[in-house]
């Protein structure tokens, strides 16, 4: 079955375009899968060897200061292409990073940690952002940060809780989830196919008069998509992982940076995520078929 792997993404692509309207219903099944793509990853993952290091640090410092810097520079020009440019990189890391990083070869627990500490630092510092910036400046901090934790709580924390359990109370059982490891995948295609279906919808109900602002926030999302995948590629190479770097860099939480977008910001820069998840999806399509060719030469 694995040999039919680099197929999925492209399949869901196609799905996402040409059934959008059918899928879109399927939206609220997203936590649920990206609840089970987390345990049946961190399930295989020694979480005693957890440790944090300045790569996590460097990895976060270009986050929220980038995105900061990003804001203040086209908010001369455009409040809304400022908000974009701000939530393409404050957009937390992806859910399903530990499935793509380590098919791509990074080292698990590198990239399992960053999962969950760049995912915990963006609830606690984009409601400070949020405070100065968007349509709802007058959202308390503390039901800001409340609406964004309580959002990643059950899907990021639970998981993670879940499988250090199982590792230590009920190893056998592990075992069994280990061996369903590949299955995170496939479940994680299923997503991807529904979160592009919402995007999808977005655009095709979307006015007219629109289309020139959303032709610029999608050229945002993808500049800042090669710039966060080249950073982070060059900072993972540093401490001897290009693949951690760049994939916990580059692949972002984007159903998570949808619902910020509709929560904080003008509605309008949802296209940022909306777009960065077809970017990000095309070249990690394209990557994943790069590394099968090579595996095959290896053989």
């Amino acid at each position: 079955m694995n040999k039919y792997r680099s197929f999925v993404l492209p399949i869901a692509l196609l799905l996402s375009l040409f059934f959008h309207e059918k899928i879109v219903i399927l939206k609220s099944t997203v936590p649920i899968l990206i609840f089970s793509i987390l345990f049946l990853s961190f399930s295989n993952i020694d979480l005693k060897k957890l440790k944090f290091s300045s790569f996590n640090i460097w990895l976060l410092a270009f986050q929220f200061t980038v995105s900061l810097a990003a804001y203040f520079i086209f908010v001369p020009l455009n409040d809304i292409l400022a908000q974009g440019a701000l939530l393409a990189i404050l957009c937390p890391v992806a859910s399903a990073v530990v499935v793509i990083s380590c098919l791509l070869g990074a080292n698990k627990e590198k990239i399992g940690y960053f999962s969950i500490i760049g995912n915990l630092s963006v609830a606690v510092m984009a409601p400070i952002y949020f405070s100065f910036i968007g349509n709802q400046v007058d959202m308390p901090f503390r039901e800001s940060f409340l609406l964004i934790f309580s959002k990643m709580l059950p899907i990021i924390i639970l998981p993670i809780a879940l499988s250090f359990l199982f590792q230590y109370f009920a190893p056998k059982i592990n075992r069994f989830f280990v061996k369903c490891n590949s299955l995170s995948f496939y479940l994680w295609a299923i997503a991807l196919t529904i979160t592009l279906s919402q995007t999808t919808y977005f655009l095709h109900y979307s006015e007219k008069s629109q289309l020139p602002i959303i032709i610029a926030l999608s050229c945002i999302s993808l500049f800042s998509c090669i710039l966060q995948y080249g950073v982070g590629y060059f900072i993972g190479k540093k401490y001897g992982d290009t693949v951690a770097g760049s994939q916990g860099l580059g692949q972002k939480n984007n159903s998570l940076g949808i619902w910020m977008a509709y929560t904080y910001l003008d509605p309008l820069t949802a296209i940022v995520p909306a777009s960065y998840s077809i970017f990000q999806n095309i070249y990690n399509s394209y990557r994943i078929a790069l590394k099968e060719q090579k595996d095959k030469k290896n053989k």
